[in-house]
């Protein structure tokens, strides 16, 4: 080709149209990265991706989403939160998160009644709920409960001495009632000698009453649990206030005497009332309780076999326990001659039933839920932050009141990520390492060296 005036003028028009579309083009692939994003998964069996029902959650949401994690100045505990939480952020832009250090905030650790490090509080639409083991199942659920817009009436009994959710004495259940507003529960109490038991109630509690109800107020309990109320019946030791025919109609009865636990002593509690659970029978609503519990003076159940009932024991004594009927004072001890029962010892039980559903298009009947504990004192204001009590009393109400409902994620995991080798495998490989492959390039050395040399 001969390079002629035209032909150069040609070339540099084409080396500056060249510039100018090369910086155009990545220009604009600069822009549509920050309009546009595109993220992909490429772990076996997207580990690092949220689940289907968890993305369809997310879509339906339709406010913003804050989370607030308590947690120190930890950057490798800080960095595990954000990174579960983008991948929320994913797929709903509009979650915030906060990190907010406990040792510098302890009045909204207060507040929002934080026990653990690195523990998250999750808002939405004025209401909340906290988490303290962060994982896809456990987000979910939560995020799950709190966008449930129906209204669940939580029914307190009341006229009776009860405890009650409002009230800022010590027996009374007013930090737990507080709760259970901000989970969205709508608390109510109710007095059956001016008014009946709404229809609305998801459930009834009757926690600890002092004075004997009325023949009317009892046929009343009696009737609501015949037609498949949900009821969560907190006893006092010796105290059944008239409520004989109710325990009857339930198949429960009371063990006369108060609960003695001898291994609380290991705990450094020196009264004999004190009840310490540990561990708990399988059901949903321990299933995840991994604290232990305090109960002050509690009483033992027994249950007698029903066709219309089916029980499950909820809260079981450890075997170096019994009912002490005598007074307590001086040394106590378990009398093997007398009334007295040795454990383990039922002190909380389920009780369940299939009851018609109230509506004809419902597709099956709901189950008729009901819990009986031997005790109120561990939800009162006085013992509610011992170990577990707040938790297990919220995993009542919400099971109870079938509020349990949720989405199991199965984790995800990658298949062979543990390499095992042998004896004889660990040898090759480390005298293949220390010894072979320096040999090896040493010999491809010698013969690139020789045959240049012979050039």
């Amino acid at each position: 080709m001969e390079i002629t005036r035209r032909s150069r003028l040609i070339l540099r028009l084409q080396s500056w149209v060249f510039a100018v579309l090369f910086i155009g083009i990545i220009g604009l692939l600069g822009w549509l990265s920050t309009q546009y994003v595109y993220q992909s998964d490429w772990t076996s069996g997207s580990r690092n991706t949220v689940t289907d029902d968890t993305r369809e959650l997310l879509a339906d949401l339709t406010d913003s989403v804050a989370l607030t994690a308590f947690a120190r100045e930890d950057d490798l505990l800080r960095k595990q939160i954000q990174a579960q939480v983008s991948h929320y952020q994913r797929f709903k832009p509009d979650i915030t998160l906060e990190f907010v250090n406990p040792d510098t905030a302890p009045e909204r650790v207060r507040v929002q009644n934080i026990t653990i490090n690195g523990e998250l509080v999750i808002s939405y639409q004025g209401r909340s709920e906290n988490i303290q083991r962060l994982n896809e199942q456990q987000l979910t659920n939560a995020l799950l409960r709190l966008s449930r817009q129906d209204d669940r009436w939580i029914v307190f009994l009341t006229g009776h001495g009860e405890r009650n959710p409002h009230g800022e004495a010590n027996h009374d259940l007013g930090q737990f009632g507080k709760e259970l507003e901000r989970k969205g529960l709508k608390v109510q109490r109710i007095n059956l000698a001016e008014n009946p038991i709404p229809e609305n109630t998801n459930l009834l509690v009757i926690a600890g009453p002092r004075v004997t109800l009325l023949p009317g107020e009892v046929e009343q309990l009696r009737n609501y649990v015949e037609h498949g109320g949900n009821l969560l019946w907190l006893a006092e030791p010796g105290k059944p206030a008239g409520l004989e025919r109710l325990a009857e109609q339930l198949g429960v009865t009371f063990l006369p005497g108060m609960v003695v636990d001898a291994n609380t002593q290991m705990f450094g509690i020196e009264n004999p009332s004190f009840v310490v659970l540990t561990a708990y029978p399988n059901h949903e609503v321990t299933s995840d309780l991994g604290m232990v519990t305090v109960f002050p003076e509690v009483a033992a159940l027994e249950t007698s076999p029903a066709d219309a009932w089916e029980f499950t024991p909820l809260l079981t004594t450890a075997p170096r326990s019994w009912t002490e009927i005598n007074t307590l004072g001086g040394n106590v001890q378990f009398d093997a001659d007398s009334d007295e029962r040795a454990g383990p010892l039922d002190i909380g039980v389920v009780i369940t039933s299939t009851a018609a559903a109230d509506d004809e298009q419902e597709e099956a009947p709901r189950a008729q839920r009901i819990v009986v504990i031997g005790d109120g004192d561990f939800l009162s204001n006085t013992y509610l932050g011992n170990g577990g009590n707040l938790d297990l009393g919220l995993n009542l109400v919400h099971w109870l009141s079938h509020d349990d409902a949720f989405i199991n994620i199965q984790v995800r995991t990658a298949p062979d990520t543990t390499l095992e080798l042998g004896r004889t495998a660990q040898i090759v490989i480390g005298l293949g390492s220390l010894i072979g492959l320096p040999a090896l390039l040493l010999i491809i050395g010698l013969v690139i060296w020789l045959r240049r040399r012979r050039r």
